[in-house]
Parts: C-alpha cells; sequence; structure tokens
C-alpha cells in the first residue's frame, strides 16, 4: 500500500530521489518512501533536507509518513532534527473485506441518516466545508482533491456521504490499490453533534460491501484512537503504526 497511485491526478506530479518519491501539487507535498529508505547517517540526513528545501522554496509543507517497522530505526529523530514534527500516531489496522460485508449485513442505518456514494461536485465541495467545521480548519481543498482524483480514475475511489436533516454529517471514501488485494479506507470523520449513532460504523460497513463486491481481499486503515476501538469489534487485526512527520514553512 506504500508507493504512489497508478493514475496521476491532475495538476500532480510525482519526481524521484533516491528510493523516494515526492508527490508536488497537492494542498501539501507528501514523501513516500520503502520500508528502508537506503542509506544511513550523513548520507539520511542530507536526504531529508532536500524534500524539506525543496518545499521550502515553493512555500509549501511536506508530509513523510513513518510505520512503526520503517529503517534506520533513527529516522524520526532525523526527522525531527530537520524540523519535522510528529503529528497524531495512529494504528494501521487490516481486516478481510468479505468477512466484514457478512458481519454488517442486515444492520439499520441510524433513524434519520441515510447513506450514498457522489461524484457529485456540490456534494465533494460539501466534504470539504463539513470537514472544516470537524477539525476546526481550512479544508476546503479536500473538494478539488477527491474531484481531481475521481476523475483521472473513477474506478479507483468511492466516495460516500452520509446525511442526516438535509445536510452531510459525514464522509468516507474506499480507495482500490490496482495491482494489490487491498483498497484503504479513509475520511469517516462525522460532525460532533452525530457522533455515538453508528454512522461511522455505518459508512465502515458500506465500503466493506462495495470492497467485496468488487473482488477485494483486505481492508486496510490508519486508524485513530477513536476509531481503532470500532474496527478492533469489527474483526480487524493491528499491524503497525504510522505516523506523520510534517515540515511547515514559517508564517
Amino acid at each position: 500500500m506504500r508507493g504512489v497511485p497508478s493514475v496521476r491526478p491532475a495538476g500532480t506530479r510525482y519526481e524521484k530521489d533516491g528510493t523516494l518519491v515526492r508527490i508536488v501539487g497537492q494542498f501539501r507535498g507528501f514523501v513516500t518512501a520503502p520500508r528502508d529508505v537506503g542509506v544511513r547517517g550523513a548520507e539520511l540526513d542530507a536526504l531529508i533536507a532536500r524534500q524539506r528545501d525543496y518545499f521550502a522554496a515553493r512555500g509549501e509543507a511536506v508530509e513523510w509518513k513513518v510505520r512503526g517497522h520503517d529503517m534506520p530505526a533513527d529516522l524520526p529523530e532525523r526527522l525531527r532534527a530537520a524540523g519535522f514534527g510528529a503529528e497524531e500516531q495512529e494504528t494501521v489496522l487490516v481486516g478481510g473485506a468479505a468477512e466484514l460485508a457478512g458481519a454488517t449485513a442486515g444492520r439499520p442505518l441510524p433513524d434519520g441518516v441515510t447513506v450514498r456514494q457522489t461524484t457529485a461536485p456540490a456534494d465533494l465541495r460539501g466534504v470539504g466545508a463539513m470537514l472544516s467545521t470537524v477539525w476546526g480548519m481550512d479544508m476546503r481543498w479536500l473538494g478539488d482533491d477527491l474531484a481531481a482524483r475521481i476523475e483521472a480514475a473513477p474506478d479507483q475511489i468511492a466516495v460516500l456521504v452520509a446525511e442526516a436533516g438535509g445536510g452531510i454529517v459525514s464522509a468516507a471514501w474506499l480507495v482500490h490499490r490496482p495491482g494489490t488485494q487491498f483498497a484503504g479506507l479513509w475520511g469517516g470523520s462525522t460532525l460532533a453533534e452525530h457522533r455515538g449513532r453508528g454512522i461511522y460504523h455505518a459508512l465502515v460497513a458500506a465500503r466493506a460491501r462495495l470492497a467485496a463486491d468488487r473482488g477485494v481481499t483486505y481492508l486496510q486503515v490508519d486508524a485513530s484512537d477513536d476509531s481503532a476501538p470500532i474496527l478492533r469489534r469489527l474483526g480487524f487485526r493491528a499491524l503497525t503504526t504510522t505516523t506523520p512527520y510534517v515540515w511547515t514553512p514559517p508564517s
């Protein structure tokens, strides 16, 4: 599940630097690496500095995602020394798509809630606005990001929205990685006043059914501490952790 999507969304490009690949043209830069970056010591420091300086020249932030089993072991320490800050650690969970779809079959939606798949630009903008409210920051860029990904590869992403009271109250998406047995579950954030009603569970179930219908074997989630217990109860198993290390230009 590492690496970059096989189909590149419009406006983005991929650039190699040794074993790394930079994704350029998103709301912030992204660095993806193999489990072992292949360099140590001063060479690793130089590799990290090149990524920071590249995006600094663009005036953009950049994220380098580190898994708990990545090498070398001092990679997080060297990222911090280069000015990267750790965001919230998440747990990487994996479960069987067919098993999850079967286990959740027939479960009713919460009262007054509907779930549907969408590609409509207005809905995607609504997702960005809803997430801006949830996280207290401007995430309107996400609507354009999802639209670009749907346009580039409509068979690789499915966006679902949960609605209540005539508005979007939660959203999540399924991302299939061609050539693998895996699809990723992303999103799932819900407006505070609608939490605790089973909406997150409903969105997981709906995406599991979509994945199973497409022949996907496994679902993978980078889960927050809030989501991980729900997913564990559904049968997901923890494999490792993942932590975004982010460098942000000085204001």
